[in-house]
């Protein structure tokens, strides 16, 4: 599959004309509980080179494709990806943590981590999550066998909200185990079952649902928005600057930046 992933990532660039300045895994691989048929979830960052953007209509800004068993392959364009950040995009800030990374033009994530305090919203991160959650506690988890990866998928939103509410000014891991920090000790060997079973299991295996755990994510989700209303508001410097001085520097090739 690596290679797979470096023989994809090329035919990207030579294709459509662009480089590709970052590529990580985003999904259940980076966050630490994958299945035995887990896809790779690979997202990248990209640029084009500088006339692309010197043009009176703005072009596509995105590049997604259709998901195979085995690789599910999405991009935003450079200026697409900095403003999201500028917004506290959740899954950017998650992109930029992971720990596997495919692809990087040097010095990438080392000039945008100090811009990311500036960014971040702990409003917009809790309303991420939380929209991630609701679907686990509306939808997913109301039957008595429930899918075991949509079980972590809830749990693991559950955890980066908690977060959020207990470290409004720091950015949620991306990892499951340092999430796992907040977890109510009463649950750890329920989860502890859970993840040795999903180890092993596949996409589609089911599970009698644990009410307790259940209970939790419920409870999760319903304190939430009460939550997101006493959060502190960012009062941090303005980021576009320093952020359109990385645009500039990528277009121009200063890998320095």
């Amino acid at each position: 599959m690596q290679h797979r992933i470096q023989t994809a990532l090329t035919q990207l660039e030579d294709t459509h004309n662009i480089r590709i300045l970052y590529a990580c895994e985003s999904g259940s691989r980076a966050w630490g509980f994958p299945s035995t048929d887990s896809d790779y979830d690979v997202r990248f960052i990209y640029s084009h080179s500088a006339d692309w953007y010197l043009t009176l209509e703005d072009g596509p800004d995105t590049l997604s494709f259709p998901v195979d068993d085995e690789l599910d392959l999405g991009g935003w364009e450079l200026r697409k990806a900095l403003k999201l950040l500028r917004g506290a995009n959740a899954a950017l800030f998650e992109w930029l943590q992971s720990p596997v990374v495919y692809r990087e033009a040097a010095g990438f994530r080392a000039a945008l981590g100090p811009l990311l305090p500036a960014c971040w919203n702990p409003r917009a991160g809790l309303h991420h999550y939380l929209g991630q959650l609701r679907r686990g506690v509306e939808e997913d988890l109301t039957s008595e066998q429930v899918r075991l990866k949509r079980l972590f998928y809830a749990l693991r939103s559950a955890l980066a909200a908690s977060w959020i509410q207990q470290r409004p000014t720091e950015v949620p891991p991306m990892e499951f185990a340092r999430l796992r920090e907040l977890l109510p000790a009463a649950l750890n060997s329920t989860v502890d079952e859970l993840l040795a079973q999903k180890a092993t299991a596949n996409e589609k295996t089911t599970v009698p649902r644990p009410a307790a755990l259940v209970a939790y994510l419920q409870q999760e989700y319903e304190a939430g928005p009460a939550a997101r209303a006493t959060l502190p508001v960012p009062h941090q410097p303005n980021p576009t600057p320093a952020l359109d001085d990385a645009f500039r520097a990528w277009l121009a090739g200063d890998k320095r930046l």
